[in-house]
């Protein structure tokens, strides 16, 4: 008897997440803090990193260590960027959301 192999994860997007993606198709490759900053309060130091992180695992944005700025020191900053997966996802739940709620497309 064949054992049944693990069920294919279906793939959601919290707000959060939604607003992560949103704010790196407008603004194109961010840093972490940078998002912060852009989501007006939306989004916070101690948890943007985390939903990054759960984000990267989905597939939906990928990440890359940058050097150090040179001369003033300082650590090397991860920057982020939305992937073809979260580029179809965010369109795909913004589209939806449209299509129930039809003031959101004007």
């Amino acid at each position: 008897m064949a054992v049944p192999g693990p069920h294919p994860r279906l793939l959601t997007l919290s707000p959060k997440e939604l607003l992560v993606l949103e704010l790196l198709l407008r603004h194109r490759d961010l840093y972490g803090l940078q998002l912060v900053a852009s989501s007006g309060g939306r989004l916070k130091r101690g948890t943007v990193y985390v939903t990054l992180g759960r984000m990267e695992e989905k597939g939906y944005i990928t990440s890359k260590l940058e050097a150090a700025p040179s001369g003033a020191g300082g650590l090397p900053r991860r920057i982020y960027a939305a992937t073809a997966l979260g580029r179809r996802m965010y369109a795909a739940w913004t589209s939806g959301a449209k299509r129930l709620v039809p003031e959101l497309g004007r």
